[in-house]
């Protein structure tokens, strides 16, 4: 039998399966960052992040209802989620869907799904899996760790070109300025799940398996908003991509 990691170890380690995939470095994030996409593009973007996050509240709702008795600060943390992301003040969809219409977009096209790609439904989809049918535990490295706990760092660097070069205005981008401090908290709180429950090596290894999905999902996801909406008007050598 392996030993277990302890949770220094185990933490650094699903921090690592995330590090190495993160969607913050794909072209369509740095083109972001570097002002280099059209409120077209960026209509694009939020047309199917909605389809993405909107189910959100959804994904959490099921795993609330399979969590095990008691995990209770798993599912309190699960219920305060849900109620941020639909209750609690404006609709996190709503602040989507009036950043689409301020780039050119309509409730009606976000809703409807106009421009919605494969990778978006399989995205969706991947997480409506996860919630409906894998360990409560490992979900919760998955959808809160692999995909949430990276929305600070990626919107840290968009938020302020948003402003700065696209022009919009504090109400416009409220969705990105409300994201980065709860989903910085959202996947604080998913790591202390994570570490306190995860207390068998077979679990833990399904963990680290289920992080590193979800950032290969939301990178996936990412790199076919590039290909199929960005690339032929932002190659990838007008890209300043690190090395």
């Amino acid at each position: 039998m392996t030993a277990m990691l302890n949770q220094e170890d185990f933490r650094a380690a699903l921090e690592e399966r995330v590090r190495g995939r993160s969607a913050n470095q794909s072209p369509f994030s740095l083109a972001w960052a570097q002002g280099k996409l059209s409120r077209a593009h960026l209509a694009h973007w939020a047309e199917n992040h909605y389809h993405y996050v909107g189910p959100f509240a959804d994904y959490l709702g099921y795993l609330y209802s399979r969590a095990p008795e008691g995990y209770t600060e798993m599912k309190d943390f699960l219920l305060a989620n849900m109620y941020e992301e639909e209750i609690g003040g404006v609709r996190h969809t709503d602040l989507l869907i009036r950043f689409a219409e301020a780039c050119g977009s309509s409730r009606e096209r976000v809703v409807g799904g106009a421009s919605v790609l494969p990778a978006t439904r399989g995205l969706q989809s991947w997480c409506y899996s996860m919630a409906m049918r894998e360990d409560p535990i490992v979900a919760v490295a998955g959808i809160v760790i692999g995909l949430e706990s990276q929305v600070p760092s990626i919107y840290r660097k968009q938020a302020p070109t948003l402003r700065d070069q696209y022009g919009f205005t504090d109400e416009e981008v409220e969705f990105f300025d409300l994201h980065i401090v709860s989903d910085e908290i959202h996947g604080e709180r998913g790591y202390q799940i994570v570490l306190s429950q995860a207390n068998t090596y077979e679990l833990q290894t399904r963990c680290l398996r289920a992080c590193e999905i979800g950032a290969q999902m939301r990178l996936l996801y990412t790199g076919s908003l590039y290909s199929e909406f960005v690339e032929k008007d932002v190659p990838l050598d007008a890209l300043a991509i690190a090395a």
